[in-house]
């Protein structure tokens, strides 16, 4: 019975990513560990003369990349979020960057590293699709100099699939994404994990001009009447079991 029951779990969670599959978008944020100022170097390069144009090229427009906005001078961090029509895109990407010459000219210095010169410690990738409610990715709308921007990347797991399921539910049906909406929280994405090393979970991207911008926000959302009446739904109840917070701000070459 035990076995049965998770299997159904498993399938309700495959359920759950692929309804509406061709009208909602495929998400991998790849997450750079460096240990040098010279490897952020060398990948910011890269990603600003070589990847990020090849991307724009093979006809994705909107790919962003942030560093933490208090590094961890021990693992240096850069994130990049890049938007796929579909897991065949995804799949492809590699074959795509390689068939692009320019990708392979000013790439060069990052791809053809030697072994004693490598440019980042490890690479850690995330697979996300869209949630129903937001179904591709928006960039957002902000006034604020990138440089004083704030962009908060959350993670909610839950404590088993079929909670999972359950948070999910309360952001498409229980409007939790509408909450945030009217709120003007300048969503960038909404997504649940496919493949990772924190899961089930889910995670999604909210963006301001700035810390007092932020916090004014998240203030305001505590006090609305409709988050209040879906947060105190017993339906809602222990979906959540860990959540993470990052700040992160946008490079001067990011796309978002």
């Amino acid at each position: 019975m035990k076995i049965y029951s998770t299997l159904l779990m498993a399938l309700l969670v495959l359920c759950s990513v692929t309804l509406t599959a061709k009208e909602r978008q495929f998400y991998q944020i790849k997450i750079y560990h460096l240990k040098t100022k010279e490897q952020e170097a060398l990948v910011d390069n890269y990603l600003e003369k070589a990847f990020l144009p090849a991307l724009h090229q093979a006809g994705i427009k909107q790919a962003g990349v942030f560093k933490p906005v208090t590094p961890d001078t021990a693992d240096l961090r850069i994130y990049v979020l890049i938007p796929f029509q579909s897991l065949e895109q995804f799949v492809n990407l590699d074959k795509t960057l390689a068939s692009s010459k320019a990708f392979s000219t000013n790439g060069k210095d990052y791809t053809d590293a030697a072994w004693n010169n490598i440019p980042y410690t490890r690479i850690e990738s995330i697979l996300l699709q869209a949630f129903p409610g937001m179904p591709v990715l928006e960039a957002p709308s902000l006034t604020a100099p990138k440089q004083e921007r704030v962009y908060e990347l959350r993670s909610y797991e839950s404590p088993s699939e079929k909670y999972h399921i359950n948070k999910v539910k309360m952001f498409n049906t229980g409007d939790e994404i509408g909450i945030f909406r009217n709120l003007h929280f300048n969503a960038v994405f909404y997504a649940t994990v496919i493949s990772g090393s924190r899961m089930p979970n889910l995670m999604y991207m909210t963006t301001f001009n700035n810390k007092e911008d932020r916090d004014e926000h998240w203030k305001a959302f505590s006090a609305d009447p409709k988050w209040k009446a879906l947060s105190a739904m017993e339906e809602y109840s222990h979906n959540v079991s860990k959540s993470d917070i990052l700040f992160l701000r946008p490079t001067d070459y990011s796309d978002l």
